[in-house]
């Protein structure tokens, strides 16, 4: 349903959730109303506005413990030859599922990933969305690998990295012109901005 319908509906008094006349009307700060027992559900699940999707309080996501390390280099990237590099390494242990996993006491295997961003003014803005993004458990999680068909392993969480330093979009890699401004609207889209 877009925002037009939606502001149609609610102004018909008809929930955007569940299409009936809305019981105990909620309305959030961007102005959409809902059931106050839907939009509950709903922010148990994710606290963002299912019509505009601007977030309502904070999203902590499903990653395992583990850890974020930043270096800096003194390659240059392609497309960003005028300033050095970034590189983001993670590491994640091997452990046991939690409850919010998708198969609670199941075990998972240690995995690490490095990542490589542009030491522009950009690139820094990004790195520190990462770094918030993964302090809030958003970046990784445990699922299927869309790589390798394995279930149970650590996975990408839907925020794409630069995994090669060259090959371009294709390999992962650079140049890739648009990946910043990607990279944060994929972030902006788990509530990862600079203004919260």
């Amino acid at each position: 349903m877009d925002d037009t319908q939606s502001r149609q509906s609610e102004s018909m008094g008809d929930c955007p959730i569940c299409l009936d006349h809305i019981q105990k009307k909620k309305t959030l700060k961007c102005h959409h109303s809902f059931c106050a027992e839907c939009i509950d559900s709903v922010f148990r699940l994710k606290p963002a506005c299912p019509i505009c999707n601007t977030f309502h309080g904070v999203y902590t996501g499903t990653q395992p413990s583990g850890t974020m390390t930043v270096n800096r280099s003194w390659q240059r990237l392609p497309g960003f030859e005028h300033c050095q590099s970034i590189v983001i390494e993670y590491y994640f242990p091997a452990g046991v599922q939690g409850p919010e996993h998708p198969n609670p006491g199941m075990r998972y295997s240690s995995t690490s990933r490095t990542a490589f961003l542009p030491a522009c003014e950009e690139g820094e803005k990004v790195l520190r969305l990462l770094r918030k993004a993964f302090d809030r458990r958003l970046l990784f999680t445990i699922g299927r690998s869309a790589t390798t068909g394995l279930n149970n392993v650590i996975t990408w969480n839907d925020i794409h990295h630069k995994t090669s330093t060259g090959g371009g979009p294709q390999c992962f890699g650079y140049p890739d012109p648009g990946y910043l401004s990607r990279v944060q609207e994929e972030l902006r889209l788990k509530g990862v901005t600079e203004d919260d």
